[in-house]
Order: structure tokens, then C-alpha cells, then sequence
């Protein structure tokens, strides 16, 4: 069995295992920058971005948080996680903190890093600053020498399927029962995007973010959908090639 492992296998010549994101690293575009989350600093400010819209937390295991002190002190525990590099995401055009995402499931010696607890305000949904903090999270990945980058989600969530697919990530399928969240049953979909892509992937944001893919109403011309198309290797049957 070895032998034919062997014969079989592509190589990956020279391979080092990539750092582990750090509490340290900020990532910063031309309208957001990503700092690593603290609950002293942003749980406040964050909090009230997501004060009387319950349903941003309706696919997340946790929230909606009842009060700014209920959600400072899960912040604080994800800060002492060290599963998980949580980032808070400020939205330079507003000069707010609007929403999270982390890297999670980490594993360097596969080379393998995930992003997810992704929980947008709607003040932050559907803008240029939302797709660059993910943007730069994949950067970020690819840069420190990630082989794949992962997006899980509950295979209920159109939403987040219709995100992971736009942002050119590959679906693989769907992995029935995998956990059992607030109650009920969660299947999971997964996509990713892996290291060969990415430089066809990082042109086509380049051209999506662009200013000069937006006229003069911040209306974009070319959709970032039909950039990553032919990128994609695989598309969710639940959306077709949209």
C-alpha cells in the first residue's frame, strides 16, 4: 500500500509547515483593516452594531447577547481561545467597528485554515469593506504559505453558501448530521479555495474592488461572481453558477 501511495501521490517539494495568525497581526485595505478582537477594546462597539437585529446570530451556536456585558464576556473567552484568531472589522468609509470574522480549525502541518464566525452588521453587509476584510483574510492565508482555505456553513444558510461561491470558493459537498446546534440538526456545506487558485482568484478581486468598477452612484459594473467563475472548479447545486 505504501508503494502504490507513493506511486501515486503528487509531491510537495520542500514543504514547511506555515505560522500559526497571531494575536499580533493586523490586516488593513483601502476601506476596512481587520485588528485582532479584545474585548476591552471593540466588545462595546461592536455590541451596538448588532443591537435589534437578532437575526445576524439565527446561524451561529451562540447569541443573540442580552446586554453589552453578556457579549464583552464571550469576547474575552474567544480572546483566550487558542483555537480561534478572532478579528473585529473596521469599516474605514464609517469609522465603525461592524462585524467579526476569525480563523478557526488551523492546522499547519496540512496546511490547511478556515475562515468562519463571520457575523456581518447590517450596516457593514453588501459593501465594498465587507468583501475586502475576507479578501484579505484569504491574502493573508495565502501569503504565509496556506495550501487551502476553508468556509463551513449550515447547508441552510443560502446566504452564506451564495458568499462562499461569489468569493470564488469551490463547493465539495455537503456533510449530513454534522453537529446538533441550538437544538436542531446541522448539516454542513463545505467550500475552499486552494493555493493554485489563488492568483486567479487575487486578480479577480483586484478588478472587483477597483474604483473604477463602480460609477458614480457606488453601483458596481462587473459582479465579483462572474470574475471567480472560471475559477471555481465545482458549483453549489443550490445556486447553479451564479
Amino acid at each position: 500500500m505504501t508503494a502504490i501511495y507513493k506511486l501515486n501521490a503528487a509531491p510537495v517539494p520542500n514543504w514547511v509547515p506555515p505560522p500559526v495568525p497571531d494575536a499580533k497581526t493586523v490586516m488593513k485595505g483601502a476601506h476596512t483593516r481587520l485588528e485582532p478582537l479584545r474585548a476591552d477594546v471593540h466588545a462595546a462597539l461592536l455590541y451596538r452594531s448588532y443591537v435589534g437585529h437578532d437575526g445576524v446570530w439565527d446561524y451561529l451556536p451562540y447569541g443573540p447577547f442580552s446586554s453589552s456585558a453578556q457579549y464583552h464576556r464571550w469576547v474575552r473567552d474567544m480572546e483566550q481561545d487558542p483555537a480561534v484568531q478572532f478579528y473585529a472589522i473596521f469599516n474605514i468609509a464609517t469609522a465603525q467597528y461592524e462585524g467579526v470574522a476569525s480563523f478557526l480549525r488551523i492546522a499547519p502541518e496540512a496546511g490547511s485554515i478556515e475562515v468562519g464566525h463571520i457575523n456581518f452588521s447590517p450596516a457593514l453587509q453588501r459593501t465594498r469593506a465587507a468583501t475586502e476584510a475576507l479578501f484579505l483574510m484569504m491574502e493573508w492565508s495565502f501569503a504565509a504559505g496556506y495550501r487551502r482555505f476553508e468556509w463551513k456553513c449550515n447547508a441552510l444558510n443560502r446566504a452564506s453558501r451564495a458568499a462562499a461561491q461569489r468569493l470564488g470558493l469551490s463547493f465539495e459537498g455537503i456533510f449530513r448530521q454534522a453537529a446538533v446546534v441550538k437544538g436542531c440538526n446541522r448539516d454542513t456545506a463545505w467550500f475552499a479555495a486552494i493555493d493554485a487558485e489563488w492568483p486567479a482568484l487575487k486578480e479577480a478581486f483586484g478588478a472587483w474592488l477597483s474604483d473604477s468598477n463602480f460609477d458614480a452612484d457606488g453601483a458596481q459594473i462587473e459582479h465579483l461572481s462572474d470574475l471567480t467563475r472560471l475559477v471555481r472548479v465545482a458549483d453549489d447545486p443550490m445556486l447553479g453558477a451564479g
